[in-house]
């Protein structure tokens, strides 16, 4: 028996052989949508992503020794978090929309019984909450240094291809476009200690607001670099 979301979504919340999922019609949807951090494309970046030396960890600032505390405002699904965890740094995750969050809480709670994973499970915290307007009593509640914060917004769609991907869309229908990204900015850039980082399509202009001091490029995405003062090892 699932929990329904409520609205026009036509999502449910329901556990299926010990996990957490979030299902909807599988012809729109597809596959309904879990947390694993154990499996899947997860444990393949885990252990094949490249290690420092991929775009997320540069961005992030982990290199030449030094492993900052990591905020992940934007949290998502957590791969980024975990990703991030598994190269050493301590990552706090904010989760704002209720079902994803809950997804969230049951992925990191299962994981943590895997021995394989545990350690790099243990370095990651999370809370729910709105990044825009509370990031700073979060961080502050959860007594977590903001070294770096990450961004990663989702961004409205103007190509109807970007609909192709069914998980985009349910994740899309359920936590909506990131309308009130500037203000995701603000708040990052008022609360980190040492750096911001923006997840962006390749082609998509920055957030409205201070321009970044750098820019990282890849394939289909970028990270957009607002630096207030360089990260050094401790």
């Amino acid at each position: 028996m699932g929990l329904p979301l409520g609205g026009e979504t036509e999502l449910s919340l329901e556990r299926r052989d010990g996990r957490l999922v979030l299902s909807g019609d599988a012809q729109r949807y597809g596959h309904p949508l879990v947390v694993e951090f154990a499996s899947g494309k997860v444990a393949h970046r885990r252990r094949f992503g490249g290690g420092r030396g991929q775009l997320l960890a540069r961005a992030c600032g982990l290199a030449h020794g030094v492993t900052p505390s990591i905020v992940d405002a934007t949290a998502g699904l957590g791969r980024d978090g975990f990703v991030l965890a598994s190269l050493g740094a301590p990552v706090l995750l904010v989760e704002r929309v209720a079902a994803i969050f809950a997804l969230l809480e049951d992925g990191l709670a299962r994981a943590l019984r895997d021995v394989e994973i545990a350690e790099i499970i243990a370095r990651m915290r999370l809370v729910q909450g709105d990044s825009a307007t509370e990031l700073g009593d979060l961080v502050a509640a959860a007594d977590f240094p903001p070294q770096v914060i990450h961004l990663d917004p989702m961004f409205p769609h103007r190509d109807k291809s970007a609909l192709a991907k069914k998980e985009m869309r349910l994740f899309r229908t359920l936590a909506g476009d990131d309308e009130d990204a500037p203000r995701l900015l603000e708040a990052a850039l008022d609360v980190a200690t040492h750096r911001v980082v923006v997840k962006r399509p390749r082609k998509a202009p920055p957030i409205e607001g201070p321009p970044p001091r750098h820019v990282l490029e890849g394939k289909t995405s970028r990270y957009d670099l607002y630096v207030h003062r360089a990260l050094r090892a401790g």
